[in-house]
């Protein structure tokens, strides 16, 4: 795997990492998170709530971010600081969440780099935010 260093981000740089949400996603994620809610995983609740059916976990789609971050932008040995997420509209099984990282500010002697980040759905933004990561900084 390879990534970035502090010194090798500039302002606008982006990677982003796109994944199907499966029933077994919200199944394992309920498990790990002991997040039951019914809102996620019964389908005759969920019809009488304000989306009516069942939707993902937030933080299941907010997940994502980390993946980006961890793997792609800016990659390997990471920090994940902080995160602000907006959520905008929900994801429901099936859906193919893309979450999208850009970088918005670097500085390169406290190694801190801010990012904005994006998870949408067919284009649509379901959440917004921003992170606050530490990079490696070159050997």
């Amino acid at each position: 795997m390879t990534g970035y260093s502090v010194e090798d981000l500039q302002p606008g740089m982006s990677a982003s990492f796109s994944k199907t949400i499966t029933e077994a996603d919200i199944l394992l994620f309920s498990g790990v998170s002991g997040d039951i809610n019914p809102a996620h995983l019964d389908e005759e609740y969920a019809k009488n709530t304000l989306f009516k059916g069942r939707i993902a976990h937030g933080m299941l789609s907010a997940g994502l971010i980390s993946a980006v971050l961890a793997n792609r932008l800016p990659g390997p040995g990471t920090i994940y600081l902080g995160q602000t997420l907006k959520f905008k509209a929900p994801v429901r099984p099936g859906d193919t969440v893309t979450a999208t990282v850009t970088v918005k500010e670097v500085n390169v002697e406290k190694r801190r780099v801010v990012l904005d980040t994006v998870c949408s759905v067919a284009g649509k933004p379901v959440i917004e935010g921003e992170a606050t990561v530490m990079p490696p900084a070159r050997a």
